[in-house]
């Protein structure tokens, strides 16, 4: 397998939702992956949105990285089916290997786990730890109240319109992940099957 043309980062749920159009975005942002060159880099689960946009990343010939803790390797189902996957001994160590492979972020829906990791990279992003892009894909306004609660949070002085702006929020993933990966100086291959 050739070298990927970007890695992106996917950060989203080990439950599938109550929505089918989570997984159905989840899909889309696999195949888009896949069929544009890329590699996905994400928490190397086979359930719910993990393993719906592994699979479809793997499916439209895409390279898939999953890093996943020892100690979440039943709880998560470890998926086996990646091109490569990587068994760390520490949540830490996964995420801090998750963003080292990544050229941008992008959250999909998920729990508390997801949380943690959107708001983590977008703070690495503000102290100037990392200058990647990082994307919010707002599935049928899942994140809405997020949005709102984020504007609020300037509205009282607590953070303010410069580090909103470091998240690039769309609903579209072909809006979204074009955006991430230029953002992030690159160029997704280009080819006539490309979904």
């Amino acid at each position: 397998m050739k070298k990927p043309h970007f890695s992106l980062c996917v950060y989203c749920g080990s439950r599938p939702g109550a929505d089918p159009a989570f997984a159905a975005a989840a899909q889309a942002v696999g195949q888009w992956i896949g069929g544009h060159g890329g590699q996905l880099v994400y928490g190397g689960g086979r359930n719910g949105l993990m393993g719906v946009v592994a699979q479809a990343t793997l499916d439209a010939g895409g390279r898939v990285l999953g890093i996943i803790p020892r100690a979440l390797v039943e709880r998560e189902w470890a998926n086996h089916n990646c091109t490569e996957l990587l068994v760390v001994d520490t949540m830490h160590e996964r995420k801090r290997l998750m963003a080292e492979h990544a050229d941008a972020f992008v959250t999909l829906p998920g729990g508390i786990g997801t949380f943690e990791e959107f708001f983590e990279v977008w703070t690495w992003r503000q102290l100037g730890y990392h200058d990647k892009p990082v994307g919010l894909l707002n599935v049928n306004g899942y994140y809405d109240g997020l949005m709102a609660f984020l504007q609020a949070s300037v509205a009282q002085q607590f953070m303010g319109d410069a580090q909103l702006d470091l998240i690039r929020v769309e609903a579209e993933v072909q809006r979204l992940l074009p955006d991430l990966v230029q953002a992030a100086g690159l160029a997704p291959e280009t080819r006539l099957d490309a979904l």
